[in-house]
């Protein structure tokens, strides 16, 4: 089988990919040229554990193929995978243009029957938006069928949740075009992964339903947290219990700056805008929203309670994007509790392990350190902003003599309070 994936973006490049390693032929087009040019000599543009060697292997062994040539890509392929953004507008909703754009082309090269699946992010009722538009700009009639194909991956983990799934969903009317993407997805029969048949409807909702879930997880326990604050108990206690819960489970139940990256903020935005469309009320999305909000803005003043008046004083960051094992930088919560110490008069002293040349683009006016002993040398305060690996085991007694003062904002609750306090740092977690 031949497939096309249109957008050699995140979801797009581990898609085609992880298909390559499946053994079907993949084709990733992207109107990027120089993108796509890196992308043929093996530069990855993004960073993503595993990424690297899986494209380099499938590009050697010719399976997976690169290009700028919509018109080839399409004739070839069964299967068209839309895998482009959907950046929210100011109101929330996803901004569909590249969707439309990229559905206007295949409906003009279109030369047999295609599968068109939607791997994007799309609001409910999508699906049939877009047959309709392929229809209406289909030099000749051509029968097709639209999927929703809906992504679960992990940034960090995005490799091993394509390969190893909780499950897949496809979202069709077409009993041809089900049974085309089973056959793709048929390696992951053998392995049993769940398989779950819907409406269009249903699989665009799925999408939305599990972020927006996953992100008030992620809310309730930072408002859990502060109130931990408040009356004077350790929010991981509290976590782990609940968390032992089965109707509850563990997951996403770590308190911190807030949710960021390119999913949470941008699904909760646009349910809401889905439920405004449809004149529902979304009051508990509506409500994580402001949490999230909320939990940021409350992260500056911990900071400036901990240190004191800001002005002056040299705050050294750790960990820049929105979470481990990714450089992605969209919505991080670094961004705006940094901008909020510049604004209070802070100099600012970062290191992060994978993100600071995007970084740069959004926090340009702060020093990007060597490492992070480099970071923290002669800072008046440390934060923890992002729980790397590496900064969970650092020499906190060669910290301790690198630091100007011995006081740490812990945002990630990387480290027990009271190691810390015996080392002599004055310390403040969420919750704890």
């Amino acid at each position: 089988m031949h497939i096309a994936v249109i957008g050699a973006g995140y979801v797009g490049l581990v898609t085609g990919a992880c298909f390559a390693e499946f053994g079907v032929d993949v084709t990733c087009i992207d109107v990027d040229e120089e993108r796509v040019a890196r992308l043929s000599d093996g530069v990855i543009p993004i960073y993503e554990p595993g990424l690297e060697q899986l494209v380099t292997k499938n590009v050697n062994a010719g399976r997976l193929h690169f290009t700028t040539e919509l018109k080839s890509g399409i004739e070839q392929a069964l299967v068209i995978f839309l895998a482009v953004g959907t950046p929210p507008k100011d109101d929330g909703s996803p901004d569909m243009k590249y969707i439309d754009a990229a559905a206007r082309s295949i409906a003009e090269y279109m030369n047999g029957y295609k599968v068109i699946v939607t791997k994007s992010t799309v609001p409910v009722g999508n699906g049939e938006r877009l047959r309709k538009l392929i229809r209406e700009h289909q030099k000749t009639r051509t029968n097709f069928a639209i999927v929703s194909n809906p992504e679960f991956l992990r940034e960090g983990a995005a490799i091993n949740d394509f390969m190893r799934p909780d499950r897949v969903v496809i979202g069709s009317h077409d009993e041809e075009a089900v049974a085309i993407m089973r056959d793709l997805y048929r390696p992951l029969f053998l392995i049993e992964t769940p398989f779950l048949v819907t409406s269009l409807e249903a699989a665009e909702m799925i999408k939305y339903a599990a972020n927006a879930f996953l992100a008030t997880k992620i809310s309730f326990i930072n408002e859990i947290a502060n109130l931990c604050d408040r009356v004077g108990c350790d929010v991981h206690d509290v976590a782990r219990a609940i968390g032992m819960d089965r109707r509850i489970g563990s997951k996403f139940l770590h308190p911190g700056p807030g949710y960021g990256g390119s999913c949470f903020p941008k699904d909760t935005s646009a349910l809401a805008s889905v439920a405004r469309e449809y004149g529902c009320d979304s009051l508990i999305v509506d409500a994580v929203i402001e949490a999230n909000r909320r939990q940021r803005a409350a992260m500056v003043p911990k900071i400036e309670k901990l240190v004191g008046d800001l002005k002056g004083k040299k705050i050294a960051v750790l960990g820049l994007s929105f979470k481990p094992e990714t450089d992605d930088m969209r919505e991080a919560p670094s961004i705006d509790i940094i901008n909020g110490l510049l604004e209070r008069g802070a100099q600012v002293r970062a290191y992060d392990p994978a993100a600071m040349e995007e970084a740069k683009k959004c926090l340009p006016d702060i020093f990007y350190a060597e490492d992070e002993y480099d970071a923290v040398t002669g800072a008046d305060a440390l934060v923890f902003m992002t729980e790397w690996n590496q900064f969970r085991a650092l020499n906190m007694e060669r910290v301790r003599k690198l630091v100007r003062s011995p006081k740490i904002a812990d945002l990630r609750n990387i480290y027990e309070p009271e190691d810390m306090r015996e080392l002599g740092f004055d310390y403040v977690g969420v919750g704890r």
